[in-house]
C-alpha cells in the first residue's frame, strides 16, 4: 500500500543528492513547507539533509539552511490557520489531554516548549506544538526566530555527521538526539547567564562614568547644569 511513499522517498534522495545546489536547495524548501504543513512525511527532512550532505560534504555549511527556511514557512501557514481558526480548530485536529498539556508546557517552559521539540528528530511529535502556539497567539516574529534557530541547529548538526558517520545519522539521532540537544540547550543557557551577568555589571560602572563626566562638566546631580551669578 505504501510502495509509493517508498518509492517517491528514495527518487527524493537520489534527486536531493545528484542535482546542482541551485535546483537542490528551491527544491528543499518546497518539500519542508509541505512537510511541516500540509504533509507528513516524518523524517523526510533529515533524511534529505543527510543525503545531500553525505553526497556533497561542502554543502554542509549551507543546505541545512534551505530545509529550516522550508521549515519555518510550513510551520508559519500551519500557525496562521491555527491563529485564525483557534480552540475550535485545534479540538477537531487534537485531543483536548494533548492540548492541555502542551499549553501548559507553553505556560510553564515559554519559548523552549517550541524550540525543544523542533531540535529533536522524529518521533517527537512538533505540529501540536505549532498549531497550539498559533491558537494561543504567540508571537509571530519570536515564533519564526525560534522555529527558524533550532531547526538549523537540528540539520547543521545532521549534516555534520553525515559527513563523518554516513547516512546512518537518522538512527544516531534517534537514540542520542536528546543528548545532543540538552549539550546544545546547556550551552545556549550558559551564554544567556553569561551575558545577563555581563550586562548588569557594566550597567553600574556606565552610571559611575556618567556621573563623574556630568561633574566635570559642572552638572549637579539633578541633571542642571551649574551657571555663573
Amino acid at each position: 500500500m505504501f510502495d509509493w511513499v517508498k518509492g517517491l522517498v528514495l527518487w527524493l534522495h537520489d534527486f536531493i543528492s545528484e542535482v546542482p545546489i541551485y535546483v537542490a536547495g528551491p527544491a528543499m524548501v518546497l518539500i519542508g513547507a509541505l512537510d511541516s504543513s500540509l504533509l507528513s512525511l516524518p523524517e523526510i527532512n533529515d533524511y534529505l539533509v543527510v543525503a545531500r550532505c553525505y553526497s556533497d560534504p561542502k554543502s554542509v555549511f549551507y543546505f541545512p539552511l534551505f530545509a529550516a527556511a522550508g521549515s519555518v514557512l510550513g510551520c508559519l501557514l500551519l500557525y496562521s490557520i491555527m491563529r485564525r481558526g483557534g480552540q475550535a480548530v485545534m479540538r477537531r485536529r487534537f485531543s483536548a489531554e494533548n492540548i492541555a498539556r502542551v499549553e501548559k508546557a507553553y505556560a510553564r517552559f515559554g519559548f523552549l516548549a517550541l524550540a525543544v521539540p523542533a531540535l529533536l528528530p522524529p518521533p517527537m511529535p512538533f505540529k501540536i506544538f505549532v498549531a497550539t502556539a498559533g491558537a494561543l497567539e504567540y508571537p509571530r516574529w519570536r515564533f519564526m526566530l525560534t522555529i527558524m534557530i533550532a531547526r538549523s541547529v537540528r540539520y547543521f548538526v545532521e549534516g555534520a555527521l553525515a559527513v563523518f558517520y554516513g547516512e546512518r545519522v537518522i538512527e544516531f539521532m534517534k537514540v542520542n538526539g536528546l543528548y545532543i540537544v540538552s549539550g546544545v540547550a546547556s550551552l545556549v543557557i550558559i551564554g544567556v547567564c553569561v551575558y545577563v551577568v555581563a550586562r548588569r555589571v557594566r550597567a553600574p560602572r556606565r552610571s559611575a562614568v556618567e556621573v563623574a563626566e556630568g561633574k566635570a562638566e559642572g552638572v549637579k546631580p539633578g541633571g542642571r547644569r551649574r551657571t555663573n551669578s
